[in-house]
C-alpha cells in the first residue's frame, strides 16, 4: 500500500477502484459494494457499450470525429440486479447487456476508449451517477479523473502474467481454443494503450492504496476494500 492507515478515518460513501485490465476491478468492486449496501457501477460496460453501437453502425475505429459524436448522442442507464451486484447497462433505451461482452467489443474497447472526446463524454455521465453518493465505482480514471474527491482510492495491481492467466481460465470456460499467448499478448497491447494514451493515462491517484492482488482471493481483496471503507486497518475482517 501506498498510504498509511487513516486513524479514525470516516466510513467512505464514494470508493474509487482503478487498475488495469483483468486486474479484478468488477468483480471485486461487486463484493464491497454487496457488503457495504452501495450500488455498483462499472464504468467499462459504458466503453464496452459505445464500441457496440461503433461496430453496429460501422464506423471506423480511427474516424475520432464520429466516435465523439456518436458519445454526445448517446444515453445510458445502468441499472444493477442480482445477488451479486451485476451492472445491466441500457443504451439509447435498449438493454445491451450480453452483446457488450463480446469479443468484438472486448478486442476493439481500447481504441474507443482513447478518444479524448468520447472520455469526457462519459465522465460526464458517470459524475452525474456519482451525485447521490454510497456508491463503489470502478475503471481506469475513477481515483484520478472521475472522482477526485473520492473518499477512499484504490488502485489493483498484478503482474500482466498472473493477470492473463485469470483471463485465459475465464475464457477458457467460453472457448476451448482460447491460447494464452495471444491472451497475454492482448492484455500486454491494452496496457500500453491505457498507459500511454493521452486522453485520461491508466494511473494511480497520489493518494490512492496500491493493492497487490498476486496470491490474493477475490474475496480477500474485498476484505481488505471493505475494511478499509469502514475505517479499519485492511489486516482487519468486514
Amino acid at each position: 500500500m501506498t498510504q498509511p492507515y487513516p486513524t479514525g478515518a470516516k466510513k467512505a460513501l464514494l470508493i474509487a477502484i482503478d487498475g488495469p485490465v483483468a486486474v479484478g476491478k468488477s468483480t471485486v468492486g461487486r463484493m464491497v459494494a454487496s457488503r457495504l449496501g452501495y450500488r455498483f457501477v462499472d464504468t467499462g460496460t459504458m466503453y464496452r457499450a459505445l464500441t457496440w453501437k461503433a461496430i453496429e453502425q460501422k464506423i471506423p475505429f480511427d474516424d475520432e470525429a464520429a466516435l465523439s459524436r456518436m458519445s454526445a448522442n448517446t444515453t445510458f442507464q445502468l441499472t444493477t440486479t442480482g445477488k451479486n451486484g451485476q451492472n445491466n447497462i441500457l443504451m439509447d433505451g435498449k438493454d445491451v447487456t450480453q452483446q457488450v461482452r463480446s469479443a468484438p467489443v472486448e478486442k476493439s474497447v481500447s481504441l474507443v476508449s482513447k478518444v479524448s472526446e468520447v472520455r469526457e463524454s462519459l465522465v460526464r455521465h458517470q459524475r452525474r451517477i456519482a451525485i447521490e453518493g454510497r456508491l463503489v465505482m470502478a475503471g481506469r480514471d475513477i481515483g484520478t479523473v472521475v472522482l477526485p474527491q473520492a473518499d477512499l482510492k484504490i488502485f489493483l495491481a498484478a503482474s500482466p502474467l498472473e493477470r492473463a492467466r485469470r483471463r485465459y481460465q475465464e475464457l477458457l470456460g467460453q472457448s476451448p481454443k482460447v491460447n494464452y499467448d495471444e491472451v497475454l499478448a492482448d492484455l500486454q497491447s491494452r496496457d500500453d494503450m491505457d498507459i500511454h494514451r493521452q486522453a485520461s493515462p491508466l494511473k494511480p491517484a497520489t493518494d490512492a492504496y496500491i493493492l497487490d492482488t498476486e496470491g490474493l482471493s477475490a474475496e480477500q481483496v474485498a476484505n481488505k476494500i471493505c475494511a478499509l471503507a469502514l475505517g479499519k486497518p485492511p489486516s482487519e475482517t468486514c
